[in-house]
């Protein structure tokens, strides 16, 4: 889940990453309508998962239960202990999505390198109302960082409760919710795809994404 504003002001993502180059984990991100921002990881380590890269401009990072199901074609059930989460979601395309969609599972990973490329991407996301995002950039540890989704859905039903507080309904901002620079969907948005990060020394870290069945 790329990213979840709701009309309180508060804002969840949900990160899947079966395969990584550290090994796979979840993250439940959540930020508050005050801008503060918890990241919570069901796998092996805090340092080898999100917070690695985008800790620096979190409040709060720890170690939570998460479980993911899906309960249909497209909807998404998801829990988790410590908080306490109760959250559910249900995708959905347009025409217009499905023709991007095919045309981006159609093109090679290596498509992500050229920045005039990530540029035109980025201009799709502004047309589709996600607002201004940033493909590639500089994360808040530092490390450069590119989000290559393949395919994307819009999510405009969902419901989340978060230790006891309803966080109302999806909404449609006017501008995008940050975590520390970092531009997150200005509406909700489901991407399946991969995300590789520079990390200092000159490596790669990667991750693909998990596609509903």
């Amino acid at each position: 889940m790329f990213g979840l504003p709701f009309d309180s002001g508060h804002v969840l993502a949900l990160r899947v990453f079966p395969e990584s180059s550290f090994g796979p984990y979840r993250t439940v991100w959540h930020g508050t309508p005050d801008g503060r921002w918890s990241i919570y990881v069901d796998g092996p380590r805090l340092d080898t998962a999100c917070p690695r890269y985008y800790g620096p401009a979190c409040e709060h990072t720890g170690r939570a239960a998460i479980r993911i199901a899906w309960t249909g074609p497209a909807s998404l059930h998801v829990t988790m202990d410590a908080p306490a989460l109760e959250w559910t979601l249900t995708a959905r395309s347009t025409p217009v999505l499905t023709a991007l969609n095919a045309v981006g599972a159609a093109l090679p990973p290596a498509s992500w390198r050229p920045r005039a490329l990530v540029r035109c991407r980025e201009q799709l996301a502004l047309a589709l109302g996600l607002g201004r995002l940033q493909m590639r950039g500089t994360m808040p540890s530092g490390h450069v960082g590119t989000l290559m989704p393949g395919r994307m859905y819009y999510v405009d039903e969902a419901r989340a409760v978060l230790d006891g507080t309803d966080l109302g309904r999806p909404a449609r901002l006017d501008h995008n919710p940050r975590i520390g620079d970092v531009p997150l969907p200005a509406r909700g948005i489901l991407a399946i795809g991969q995300a590789a990060w520079r990390v200092r020394g000159g490596s790669t870290g990667r991750g693909d994404v998990s596609a509903p069945p």
